[in-house]
């Protein structure tokens, strides 16, 4: 995630344990090591990334993994371009953050916006969901748009000119 105002592993291993038992299930050691990888991730993962980072897990076990933090609210599920799904941890348990979503490659990163326009659109979001009868616990801005490498692999390149 995007800054270090992170909990402690142990706290966010707690927590989780109790988000688990909450829905009738237990942590587990595959479960941990899943969490390690999250908690250890500056952005959130696709499952090949997941995979690569040495869980020591086979794919089934890790998706069936994820779908189970998913339920507990341990584990959030972001779909970007292509419905290309990738994971982190939900952000009670790390900070708040916003993503930059690349509608190309799918590629996401996390960043945060200055506490001032974050309370300004905290505030704003409120306000509209209480007209509406709604009530807010959280939000999320995810940003659409081209990473820095496909806005750059999608700008024509000039021509030279020839002389006559």
């Amino acid at each position: 995630m995007v800054s270090a105002a992170r909990r402690s592993t142990s706290e966010v291993d707690g927590a989780a344990a109790a988000r688990l038992r909450a829905v009738g299930q237990r942590m587990t050691t595959n479960r941990l090591a899943l969490l390690d990888v999250l908690a250890s991730a500056r952005r959130p993962l696709s499952m090949p990334e997941i995979l690569d980072r040495g869980t020591g897990l086979a794919q089934s076990s890790v998706y069936r993994n994820l779908v189970v933090l998913e339920q507990a609210g341990v584990v959030h599920r972001l779909l970007s371009a292509n419905d290309f799904a990738r994971y982190e941890l939900v952000e009670d348990l790390t900070e708040h953050h916003h993503h930059l979503i690349c509608e190309s490659c799918g590629s996401v990163e996390d960043f945060e916006v200055p506490a001032r326009l974050d309370r300004s659109v905290r505030s704003a979001l409120h306000d509209e969901a209480a007209r509406r009868g709604f009530t807010v616990r959280s939000h999320r801005l995810d940003v659409v748009g081209l990473c820095r490498r496909c806005s750059n692999a999608s700008r024509p390149r000039p021509r030279s000119v020839g002389r006559s």
